[in-house]
């Protein structure tokens, strides 16, 4: 029997790779069939609830409010324009600074958790094994409750006749009687004890896999402390800290329900922006522009992670 041409043994190749997955044979279709039989409940989940409701949103952003509240379709970028501070009387910082405001809160949050996180994540990842589990339980055991509790809890403790203002009048720092709350600092201090974890954990994630030789060596060649830790040991765990930084300050940046407690309604920042704009305001599409930029800031954030970290890989010396 004559072999088979080139084209005839290449055709043959093509039908059996499409019809073979994995050594089973499929007959033609099957592909097809199983993607959509694994995958089509949860895009359907995804599209019904997350998808639609969010381009919603983008549409109902380009609206207008009618008078009595309602929602006119009528396609405008007042809203946005509004948002960056031009409106019908000229020139309005409010709603600039209010974001400004969101990311400075965001990234002040990223940092000190940051600056409180790492030593946390070295003491972990120095315990034995068997204590490991226990101090991550630790970490993430304020989960377990929920953030609005958790929030009144610190209204206790920064209350006039919380232990934390007893200590604090006895030394003298603050008159006697008087509440650590509303103010940034208390807004701050409950900002960072609430997500702590989000920065904790991706650190100890890195902390773990440290390549302490390379510690070492820098410290045999004479570099300071400071220079060893900039350079052997900060390089290692960056892919951490750029993980947690990201954790931290995306959520950080739309939180409302501290800076509303704590902050006396008196700190705006865009989540309490879009509450307002949603609830005693009635301005609908102002609130979706408000969401719209809010979720912008956010999938820039992401795509400056995916940007700094592309490529990247950790390499352990033996």
């Amino acid at each position: 029997m004559a072999e088979p041409t080139g084209q005839t043994a290449f055709r043959r190749r093509r039908r059996i790779r499409r019809t073979v997955h994995f050594g089973e044979p499929l007959p033609p279709g099957a592909h097809t069939f199983r993607a959509a039989w694994l995958c089509g409940p949860a895009l359907a989940w995804v599209t019904t609830f997350m998808l639609v409701p969010l381009l919603f949103v983008v549409a109902l952003s380009f609206a207008q409010r009618g008078d009595a509240g309602e929602i006119v379709w009528r396609f405008t970028w007042e809203n946005y324009e509004r948002l960056f501070g031009y409106g019908a009387l000229g020139f309005d910082p409010v709603q600039p600074l209010i974001l400004a405001r969101s990311l400075g809160v965001g990234f002040a949050t990223a940092v000190l958790c940051l600056i409180v996180g790492l030593p946390v994540a070295f003491f972990i990842a120095s315990l034995p094994v068997r204590w490991k589990s226990v101090a991550l339980t630790l970490v993430v055991i304020p989960f377990w409750t929920n953030l609005l509790i958790r929030t009144y809890a610190w209204q206790l403790l920064l209350s006039p006749e919380g232990w934390l203002a007893d200590v604090l009048a006895t030394a003298g720092m603050i008159p006697a009687g008087t509440a650590l709350y509303p103010g940034w600092p208390a807004v701050m201090v409950a900002m960072v004890s609430d997500y702590l974890p989000f920065m904790i954990l991706p650190l100890y994630a890195s902390v773990e896999k440290l390549n302490w030789s390379l510690a070492e060596a820098a410290a045999d060649l004479g570099a300071s402390p400071v220079r060893m830790f900039w350079h052997a040991i900060v390089p290692q765990i960056r892919p951490g800290m750029i993980a947690g930084g990201v954790l931290v300050f995306l959520p950080a940046t739309g939180q409302f329900v501290i800076p509303d407690l704590l902050g006396g309604a008196k700190l705006a920042l865009l989540g309490n922006s879009v509450q307002q704009q949603f609830g005693s305001s009635r301005d609908w599409p102002f609130g979706s522009a408000i969401a719209v930029v809010a979720l912008l800031v956010m999938i820039l954030g992401l795509w400056l992670h995916t940007r700094v970290t592309n490529g990247r890989r950790e390499v352990s010396l033996p």
